[in-house]
């Protein structure tokens, strides 16, 4: 059995209420849900919130809501891990079920991207989720003081060529595939046995200020005008 929980809690602060805000015509967890239904690996799509008009959307959208989420599971410090652990205890699943935590501020998720995480999932991962490459190399970060000065952290990497330091990879903030157990035993996502599904960097946005809202939007809209893959 595969189960999708959408966490969209209803009290975002730096955008009010960007969970159904509309982004390209949609509400923005429409995008979320129609990739998870288009995916067709999922047994259910549950969407865990504390507030009605979310649940009215969701619904609406094509995913189900069948309780409400506790209120010290909704405020601005909750973690990701026990709102999906929750939502399993929630939903009665067995301890086996593969459960993919799915953002509802993840309008760039592709369904094949969700199929290949749950057939990574398959294949014994602990955790399967989206990554994608840094753009520069971390090696060469450089640390900005209160007056402007900068300087490398790690001077010793100065002088090495880019293509000799290792390639690093970060999470795309999609969405994170593990069975029923591994979420209610509070297991580290970014632990051994940890997979990741490669995204292209132009499918990858967080979206947590008006500013990444509006890169998203234009993104997107390059993404539909261009036909990218």
């Amino acid at each position: 059995m595969k189960v999708a929980v959408i966490p969209a809690r209803g009290g975002s602060k730096r955008i009010p209420r960007k969970n159904v805000a509309t982004f390209h015509g949609r509400p923005m967890i429409g995008w979320s849900i129609a990739a998870a239904r288009a995916a067709a690996c999922f047994d259910r799509i549950v969407v865990s919130t504390d507030d009605d008009e979310i649940a009215s959307i969701a619904e609406a959208e094509g995913a189900e809501v069948p309780f409400r989420r506790p209120a010290h599971l909704a405020d601005d410090h909750a973690p990701t891990v026990p709102v999906v652990a929750q939502a399993a205890e929630a939903l009665v699943l067995p301890p086996d079920t593969a459960v993919c935590c799915l953002y509802a501020t993840a309008p760039f998720v592709r369904p094949e991207d969700l199929a290949e995480g749950a057939r990574l999932l398959g294949r014994g991962a602990s955790y399967a989720m989206a990554v994608t490459r840094f753009g520069y190399p971390i090696q060469r970060a450089l640390r900005r003081g209160r007056d402007g000065s900068v300087e490398m952290i790690d001077p010793a990497n100065m002088l090495v060529r880019s293509q000799d330091l290792e390639e690093a990879w970060h999470d795309a903030g999609q969405f994170y595939w593990a069975r029923a157990a591994t979420w209610t035993a509070g297991t580290p996502v970014f632990g051994p046995g940890a997979a990741g599904v490669a995204l292209p960097a132009y499918r990858v946005q967080d979206i947590d200020t008006p500013e990444d809202w509006r890169r998203a939007e234009v993104l997107f809209g390059a993404l539909e005008a261009g036909g990218w893959d």
